[in-house]
């Protein structure tokens, strides 16, 4: 009782044990209380590696450490077994290691850290685990650019975008994807002239960002690619201000995925507050969220407007894999057309369902593709080349410092200089 009362947890489980252990052995008083607090202070320690090796989000806990260069993993199971300490450089060490807060190693227990926006996720992506520290990372990064680049935007006047808190749940969806394509001037036909995902993707982010929303799509955290965006955990997010209006794609998604999710963003940035959150769903229904039900049905009309497909509809219909032909045309995945389809009638519920069966097996089945590409080329949705411009120009100007600028691009030196000489600004 009173080892609970001063929460020694360690000592509260096992004091019986010790005690006995001491009887037998007769050791003095001084030498028992001795071992008595050491053994409370590794057991506690013990306790807090292994929490913040789990926090960190690493594949396979323990073992996902194999993945980093990390000199010291030998020592690790000692550490964990409370055999040896480690010193206050190597707990540095592993402090970045595992993406964790360094004062977090001398807490008796870790702060919980809540989702810090709202989340609209269905139960299947939330479970019962914590954010990961990459989804956690991700979030925190792009507040800091918002609220730097709502500042700026501020200091010089800049208006805001009337488009963002303009509509309620109760308005038709149908109607604000309509608008959602005239602000950022989608013609008929938009999709079908681009040649490839990649380019329709990219497309539309330009678009969108364009319309002054700070768009970022990555599938890392920055650009730190041994810290890959879990597509389970989340697929996007929307930061709400009528300044700075900011959406966010997990690049780690498929193409046609992303396209998907830019547009259902975008939709959040309709319904201001109310609409600031995180999202991710499987499959094609949002759980029965107003909000997500309310987005996905306009990112459906921004994507796939009712007229086109019903006018399309009559000549894919004879085709093999209507849904596949059309999904090439509108660049959207074939799910979205065939849940489109069946919406407005022009297939059955059980014509549907059976394709979407049979897609998403066939989809399970293939294999992850390679990702990568041109780095700089990269930089352009990671970061985006208006938010780019206006951080170096903040810097050229001497409003913040490059360190700051280096933060807030997640680039530095030499990489700074080269993106910014392929952005047209000539660094010294």
């Amino acid at each position: 009782t009173l080892a609970h009362g001063l929460n020694l947890t360690a000592l509260r489980d096992q004091l019986p044990d010790l005690i006995a252990r001491a009887e037998q052995s007769g050791v003095s008083y001084s030498d028992f209380t001795l071992e008595l607090l050491r053994y409370e202070h590794t057991t506690r320690q013990s306790r807090r590696l292994t929490r913040n090796l789990k926090r960190s989000g690493l594949p396979n806990f323990v073992q996902g450490l194999d993945e980093f260069d990390f000199s010291l993993r030998p020592k690790l199971d000692a550490w964990l077994s409370g055999e040896l300490s480690p010193t206050f450089k190597q707990l540095e060490a592993f402090a970045k290691a595992t993406h964790t807060p360094f004062g977090f190693f001398f807490l008796a227990e870790p702060p919980i850290e809540n989702m810090p926006i709202p989340d609209f996720r269905t139960v299947r992506y939330v479970g019962a685990t914590r954010p990961s520290a990459n989804l956690l990372d991700t979030i925190y990064a792009m507040q800091r650019r918002q609220d730097w680049m709502r500042q700026e935007l501020i200091e010089c006047e800049a208006d805001t975008r009337g488009f963002v808190a303009s509509a309620r749940l109760h308005d038709d969806p149908q109607m604000i994807g309509q608008e959602m394509r005239r602000v950022v001037g989608l013609d008929e036909g938009w999709a079908a002239s681009a040649r490839t995902w990649q380019l329709a993707v990219g497309d539309l982010r330009r678009r969108i960002e364009e319309a002054g929303v700070l768009t970022v799509i990555n599938g890392v955290v920055g650009n730190n690619t041994h810290r890959t965006l879990d597509v389970a955990e989340f697929r996007g997010f929307a930061l709400v201000d009528r300044h700075a209006p900011l959406i966010f794609v997990n690049g780690a998604d498929a193409k046609s995925a992303q396209m998907f999710t830019l547009a259902h963003e975008f939709a959040h940035l309709w319904l201001g507050a109310e609409g600031e959150g995180l999202s991710g769903f499987d499959g094609i229904f949002p759980g029965g969220a107003r909000v997500e039900t309310f987005c996905n049905k306009a990112a459906a009309e921004f994507l796939v407007p009712a007229r086109e497909l019903e006018e399309q509809w009559r000549s894919a219909k004879t085709e093999s894999e209507p849904f596949e032909v059309m999904a090439r045309s509108f660049k959207v995945s074939p799910i979205v057309i065939g849940r489109r389809a069946m919406e407005l009638h022009l297939v059955s519920r059980e014509s549907f369902f059976a394709f979407y069966e049979a897609y998403t097996r066939r989809e399970r089945r293939s294999p992850p593709r390679a990702r990568g590409g041109d780095f700089y080329k990269n930089q352009n949705t990671r970061v985006g080349a208006k938010f780019a411009l206006a951080v170096i120009r903040a810097a050229t100007e001497g409003r913040m410092s490059f360190k700051e600028a280096y933060d807030l691009t997640d680039l530095r030196g030499g990489v700074f200089q080269d993106y910014a000489g392929r952005l047209g600004v000539s660094l010294p």
